[in-house]
């Protein structure tokens, strides 16, 4: 998956991702909202023809929340996520979609208690080990903790977890960067 980056949402994106969970929360509906916005998420995330699309000035608007429309109405999402996908569409803020929805999924998280942990690795986590990862930082955080994978390449091995300001990076990369610092200092 190509990341969100909770630290790079814009100011609008948050501002409609909260709009989205208020909605939710006075529909009742977060959890299924929440459901609808992972999958759009993960869409979002390795589909760089819809990243494109969605972006690209070259689509008008019409084109771009029929897209949305369609993609919403083949997965079945709530009427609320339906309407707010036209919504974001209508307003010209569909390039700020993924995230609307890091920032919607962020606040329904907090709202259960989660904890969210974002990690990056260079290669996609299997089932087993996501399962795994998500296990020990629960236990480390004693919390519920949702897991959003991003894949960087650039990492070249292990693997780099952000929960909150928290950060730690085991990555290939950052130990050959502090191995070629140390082999500059000797």
């Amino acid at each position: 998956m190509s990341g969100s980056n909770r630290s790079a949402i814009s100011e609008a994106a948050q501002r409609y991702g909260a709009a989205l969970f208020d909605l939710a929360t006075e529909s009742k509906k977060v959890a299924a909202v929440e459901q609808d916005a992972k999958a759009l998420l993960a869409a979002w995330q390795t589909s760089a023809d819809l990243r494109a699309a969605l972006t690209s000035p070259l689509f008008p608007v019409e084109q771009k929340a029929a897209a949305l429309g369609a993609i919403a109405k083949k997965m079945k999402a709530n009427a609320i996520t339906q309407n707010f996908l036209g919504l974001a569409a209508q307003n010209r803020r569909s390039a700020d979609l993924g995230g609307m929805l890091a920032a919607f999924l962020g606040l329904a998280a907090q709202a259960r208690g989660a904890v969210l942990a974002e990690v990056s690795t260079a290669e996609p986590l299997s089932e087993e080990q996501l399962k795994s990862l998500t296990e020990a930082l629960g236990r480390a955080f004693k919390a519920p903790v949702d897991v959003e994978t991003t894949l960087k390449p650039e990492l070249l091995g292990g693997l780099v977890v952000k929960v909150g300001s928290r950060l730690f990076d085991d990555s290939v990369k950052s130990k050959l960067d502090a191995l070629k610092i140390a082999m500059k200092g000797a």
